[in-house]
């Protein structure tokens, strides 16, 4: 009588059940899809704050410089260029009150709005400010 050896069906399985795996890993990913909005704030929408008007504390002396569509820069009501606007504005800044209103068209490129600014920045001007209409209905 001799033994035989038969394979067993009953042997270990080395299979790994992923199931709970899965769905520990869906769980986490609506986890991060309904927290990630709240992460990064405001990332995509800007919505600008409202602002009523502000009286100014002090008294300055201001200066007004219109900008035209096409870039042309008026200073009290005279045409300059940019060397003469620089000129002025590095006479009237001596005045530690002087205040220049900037009266820009909305058509002027930005570009030109910094020039200005960065001339005014150069010969001393420190008091800039960017006069606009109210969008308030009275």
């Amino acid at each position: 009588m001799s033994l035989s050896s038969q394979k067993s069906e009953d042997g270990l399985m080395a299979e790994l059940n992923v199931t709970p795996l899965v769905d520990v890993m869906l769980v986490l990913l609506v986890i991060f899809i309904v927290t990630a909005p709240l992460i990064v704030p405001q990332s995509i929408k800007v919505n600008l704050p409202k602002t009523q008007a502000v009286s100014q504390q002090e008294q300055a002396k201001n200066i007004q410089l219109f900008i035209s569509a096409n870039g042309q820069a008026t200073l009290d009501n005279q045409l300059v260029d940019d060397l003469s606007l620089a000129k002025e504005l590095n006479l009237l800044s001596k005045d530690p009150k002087v205040q220049l209103q900037i009266n820009a068209d909305k058509t002027v490129t930005y570009g030109r709005i910094a020039e200005i600014m960065a001339i005014a920045q150069a010969n001393g001007v420190t008091k800039l400010s960017f006069v606009t209409l109210s969008t308030a209905k009275k």
